[in-house]
């Protein structure tokens, strides 16, 4: 090894993300004792939710920091190749994936169960990234210019809402609007895209969603409906949240959660169990980790000085930012349920390594700061 390139790996060492690392870390621990809770109560069987949890964890942050050898700027490369091999296993889950809750999701690998609509989210973000950071001009995107983001997005999109699952493909459309609407939109063009979306939604509501779908959409506006049918969930959330106070029952003694009224508590719920046993003040804390880590992303974007790390960046923020909005909003009874996860704090594998594959690429956006571009 030559002494420039012993100057460069000093210079990467010195230049690592630590108080990203720092906020990643801190939310995981958060995250793997509220999973921990969630299955206390009904023994070992439940409590291997939390040692899968840990094993993803473990296996997740080697390869974040893994990732720190590799120029986030190739990327530009392998984007497009990645995305058809997304495509590929969409198409594979559609076809030959293994069934679960009435949704075909999941291509069962033996030792692990890939549920690829996950790392297609990560995987549209570097494409879309990569084409506007090499077609932008300044000017604003004209409708026309929009066909490829628009086709990059629609596949995904369309397969993961015949699995069918619905609220990994909104997130989708949010991360393609976010993007879209960061690197600037002519106004012609914003103005007939918002037409389109005002006309295209009664259609979507009519002919796009199942059965299901609808329920929970009017289960949303009116749970106590049906609050022991198709507003159990959020009925149940919402006392969970409700009975914590200020500070919460205590760890471990949650009842809404260990006497199992609340379901999913390991995944779509997780935060109404934090929430119940640490309260107000336990929910605050929560918060203010997590979305620091969200404000220090968006300063890694500012700080990023080629326009592909900018977006990169940013296509990470707002993918973690929409999941835990979504998420927060839903237990508390402001959103339909569609089932997303909380980033880092609810239990799934293939979720887990999606968003810290994003985190680490976002902390090696921030370490390579320093470097020229070509």
């Amino acid at each position: 090894m030559d002494e420039t390139t012993r100057q460069m790996n000093r210079m990467l060492f010195y230049h690592f993300d630590w108080v990203m690392f720092g906020a990643i870390a801190l939310v995981a621990v958060l995250g793997l004792a509220n999973l921990y809770s969630a299955g206390f109560a009904g023994g070992d069987a439940s409590l291997s939710n939390f040692y899968k949890q840990l094993a993803y964890f473990l296996v997740g942050f080697g390869c974040l920091v893994a990732l720190h050898s590799f120029d986030y700027r190739e990327l530009h490369t392998y984007g497009y190749p990645l995305y058809g091999l997304v495509l590929l296993l969409l198409i594979w889950a559609v076809v030959a994936g293994s069934s679960g809750g009435g949704a075909q999701r999941w291509i069962n690998l033996g030792f692990f169960r890939l549920q690829p609509s996950e790392p297609a989210k990560l995987v549209v973000l570097i494409t879309l990234a990569s084409y506007y950071s090499r077609k932008d001009t300044g000017k604003g995107f004209s409708l026309k210019e929009l066909f490829m983001p628009a086709v990059i997005t629609g596949l995904p999109f369309v397969l993961i809402v015949v699995q069918p699952d619905l609220g990994t493909a909104l997130l989708l459309v949010f991360l393609f609007a976010s993007m879209t609407l960061f690197v600037k939109l002519k106004w012609s063009t914003l103005a007939t895209l918002s037409g389109f979306v005002a006309a295209i939604v009664p259609l979507a509501w009519k002919y796009g969603l199942h059965d299901y779908q609808r329920r929970r959409i009017e289960t949303f506006l009116n749970p106590e409906a049906d609050s022991m049918g198709s507003g159990y969930h959020i009925t149940q959330s919402k006392i969970a949240v409700g009975s914590g106070g200020m500070f919460g029952k205590g760890y471990l003694k949650g009842t809404q959660g260990h006497l199992h009224f609340l379901p999913e508590r390991h995944t779509d719920f997780a935060f109404s169990v934090w929430a119940e046993e640490w309260g107000f003040a336990g929910a605050l804390f929560f918060l203010a980790a997590f979305f620091f880590m969200i404000l220090w992303g968006l300063n890694v974007a500012l700080s990023s000085r080629d326009k592909f790390g900018v977006l990169l960046a940013f296509g990470v923020v707002s993918l973690l930012f929409w999941q835990a909005v979504i998420n927060l909003l839903m237990v508390m009874g402001f959103l339909p349920v569609v089932g997303i996860p909380l980033p880092l704090f609810s239990y799934g594998g293939s979720s887990l390594l999606t968003n810290l594959l994003g985190l680490g690429i976002l902390m090696n956006v921030r370490m390579r700061r320093f470097q020229k571009t070509a």
